[in-house]
């Protein structure tokens, strides 16, 4: 247990520990949280902190908000891992939290990575979260859905940090490069490009672009008046070719183009051979593993619905063990999809159905469907005449389920691929019975 060591300095510290912003405007990103006006600034600013959790990926600035607030608050402040603390020092810390509180105090408690808290480590602070003993923010990079208990969870409101922008962090390197904390005392001779190119390299991580921010800097050339940067610098110490993304990240989005399309066409071949492009050149597979997601269902869909388990499969995999090992399970995922049967039905049903809503988007709900929670939405009609599909013989209705001016409407359509031909069978099915049914 550690408590208060947020304004401890060390100048021997790394580059990221050095820089950690002091105040809210420091913070680069997460607008949407500490922009003006937005609640969890006033939140801060006004020192009414309640119980919450925060959110995100590794280096958005889960730890740096919680320290902010630790510079902003009157209330007392315990900085708690859930790495090295467990049950024995949870009760110290809340033995000392009821203690403060009767004394007419507050206690605020940050419990990093609390998603490593198994349930009665995390069960521990509950009572104390109930009567308002401590104030408790947890940070976490895993859905706290899944990995923070419900009781708990009730308790705290969820603020989701987003992953920082290349121009965040390209904005954030220029600082520490004549920001005094970081390297304003030197000349740093470092081209627009290389930043571009750390920052792309980060995935949004800003720990990670500082780190290798710092590497670069003490590893470049140096003569009597500066230290220059070169691109054989960056490339030895992130061990990978810069030359794969330029400064607007156009290769970038060209490569996993060239993926997407090569799976598309059904060449495993050249889709293997564009991952690895990718991989090698730094790209964080977790970033692959999503658009493949994606992929299985744009682009593979019902012709093979077990393409979204393995592309799923494969993000899990990658998320557990990481890489280089995780290149297998993408590999395996890349070649399923490349040689799936293809259909884009759901791409072209969501699409032409997402056109109709947004130049339909005042048509009412059918009374049929309405929910009817009250009385007075009975008495108004809500629900009148809906039929239980699960009560008729076939488990089909004649019933309207399309507002009035898109009845009839059809946005999926089903194509002959693979395993889609068994849905277009049982839609054509389903059609047949609704016209013989038809009142």
């Amino acid at each position: 247990m550690e408590q208060m060591t947020f304004f401890e300095r060390d100048n021997a510290a790394p580059l990221a520990a050095r820089l950690r912003p002091q105040t809210l405007d420091e913070i680069v990103g997460q607008e949407h949280l500490i922009g003006s006006g937005k609640i969890l600034r006033r939140l801060i600013e006004s020192d009414n902190i309640t119980s919450m959790i925060f959110w995100g990926p590794p280096g958005v600035g889960k730890t740096t908000l919680a320290r902010v607030i630790a510079r902003c608050t009157k209330a007392e402040f315990i900085d708690f891992s859930a790495v090295t603390s467990g049950i024995k020092e949870i009760r110290a810390v809340m033995q000392q939290a009821e203690e403060n509180r009767r004394f007419g105090g507050r206690t605020i408690v940050f419990v990093d990575e609390i998603h490593r808290f198994n349930k009665a480590q995390q069960d521990a602070f509950l009572p104390f979260v109930e009567k308002g003993s401590i104030i408790l923010i947890g940070a976490t990079t895993e859905n706290p859905s899944f990995e923070v208990n419900g009781a708990l969870l009730s308790r705290c409101r969820v603020f989701v940090l987003q992953s920082l922008t290349t121009e965040n962090i390209v904005a954030l390197l220029r600082r520490a490069i004549t920001d005094r904390r970081g390297f304003g005392d030197l000349d740093i001779d470092i081209e627009d490009e290389m930043l571009e190119a750390i920052a792309v390299f980060s995935n949004g991580d800003a720990r990670a672009a500082l780190s290798t921010l710092e590497m670069v800097i003490l590893n470049g050339d140096t003569d009597d008046s500066s230290i220059t940067v070169t691109k054989e610098t960056l490339e030895q110490c992130t061990s990978k070719k810069s030359l794969l993304y330029d400064k607007n990240g156009e290769e970038h989005y060209n490569l996993i183009s060239a993926l997407h399309k090569s799976m598309r066409n059904s060449d495993p071949d050249a889709a293997v051979y564009w991952l690895a492009r990718m991989l090698e050149a730094g790209e964080d597979p977790l970033y692959v593993a999503r658009r493949v997601t994606r992929f299985a269902s744009e682009d593979v869909g019902l012709a093979d619905p077990r393409a979204l388990e393995i592309a799923v499969a494969a993000y899990q995999a990658c998320h557990f063990i990481g890489m280089p090992e995780c290149s297998v399970h993408l590999t395996e995922a890349v070649v399923y999809m490349s040689l799936a049967p293809k259909s884009n039905s759901l791409y072209m049903a969501y699409e032409s159905a997402k056109k109709d809503a947004l130049s339909q988007i005042a048509d009412p709900v059918p009374e049929v469907i309405r929910n009817a929670p009250t009385k007075l939405m009975k008495d108004l009609g809500y629900g009148n005449g809906y039929q239980y599909a699960h009560d008729t013989e076939d488990k089909l209705t004649d019933m309207q389920c399309l507002p009035d001016s898109l009845l009839d409407r059809r946005y999926y359509r089903p194509t002959d691929q693979g395993v889609e031909t068994r849905f277009k069978d049982r839609l054509a099915q389903i059609d047949r019975w609704k016209k013989q049914h038809k009142k």
